[in-house]
C-alpha cells in the first residue's frame, strides 16, 4: 500500500498540526528506512518542489533532513514530507509517490471528498477515519475502491477474503488471493471421452 493522499473533510487544522508534530519526530535508520535508489529520491523530491510551484504549502520539508550518521550515511534517504492545501488533480494528488510523502487535499464536506476519490483511475484502497457509523457507511458505499478500511490506514483483508482493487488498479480478470486465486493459479484440463463397452478391455495394464 502507498496510500499518499489524505482528504482532509472540514475543520481538520488540530488533526492535521498534531499529524506534523507527531511526524517530524520520526528518525532517520530507526524509525524509517531508506528509499530503495538514489534517483527514486530524486523523484520524490522533484515532485515536492513541483507540488509547490502548484500551490502547496509544505509543512514539513524531509528534504532538508541529513542522513544519519555511522553505516547508515550511504543510503538514499529521505525524511517524511507533508504537503498542505494541494489542488485535485494536479501532481501529487494524481501519482502515487512510493515514499514519506503526504498530500493533503482540503474539502469543504464528504460530498467532495467522494467526488476526488471517484475521479482518480485508480481503485486499490480507500481509507476513512471518523467516529461517526453512518459517514462510515457513506463511505463504504460510495468508494469506488476495491478494498475499504474504517479507521484502518492500510485495508488489506485476510483469506479468505482477496487483495485486489478496480479501475486502473485491477490487473487481468479476479484477484491473486482467495478464493478468486482458484481460478488465477489454475491450469485447468479439459478431458472429453466415450466409451463403448464392445471395447472396454484392459489394453492400458
Amino acid at each position: 500500500m502507498a496510500a499518499s493522499v489524505l482528504l482532509a473533510v472540514g475543520d481538520c487544522d488540530a488533526l492535521i498540526k498534531d499529524t506534523v508534530a507527531s511526524t517530524a519526530e520520526l528518525k532517520l535508520g530507526k524509525n524509517m528506512g531508506a528509499i530503495i535508489t538514489a534517483g527514486q529520491v530524486g523523484l520524490l523530491k522533484e515532485a515536492v518542489v513541483r507540488a509547490e510551484r502548484e500551490g502547496a504549502k509544505v509543512l514539513l520539508d524531509g528534504k532538508r533532513s541529513p542522513s544519519p550518521t555511522g553505516v547508515f550515511e550511504r543510503g538514499n534517504w529521505l525524511a517524511p514530507v507533508i504537503l498542505d492545501g494541494v489542488k485535485a488533480g494536479t501532481h501529487a494528488a494524481t501519482t502515487e509517490l512510493f515514499g514519506p510523502i503526504l498530500t493533503i487535499i482540503r474539502c469543504k464536506d464528504l460530498s467532495e471528498a467522494l467526488a476526488i476519490e471517484r475521479a482518480t483511475p485508480f481503485g486499490n484502497a480507500t481509507s476513512v477515519f471518523t467516529s461517526q457509523g453512518g459517514l462510515a457507511e457513506e463511505v463504504v458505499r460510495q468508494a469506488s475502491s476495491g478494498m475499504v478500511g474504517i479507521n484502518i490506514g492500510v485495508p488489506v483483508p485476510r483469506e479468505p477474503f482477496s487483495f485486489g482493487g478496480y479501475g486502473d488498479s485491477k490487473y487481468g480478470h479476479g484477484d491473486i488471493t482467495g478464493v478468486h486465486s482458484l481460478d488465477f493459479w489454475s491450469r485447468l484440463k479439459k478431458v472429453t471421452t466415450k466409451w463403448f463397452p464392445q471395447h472396454d478391455q484392459n489394453w492400458m495394464s
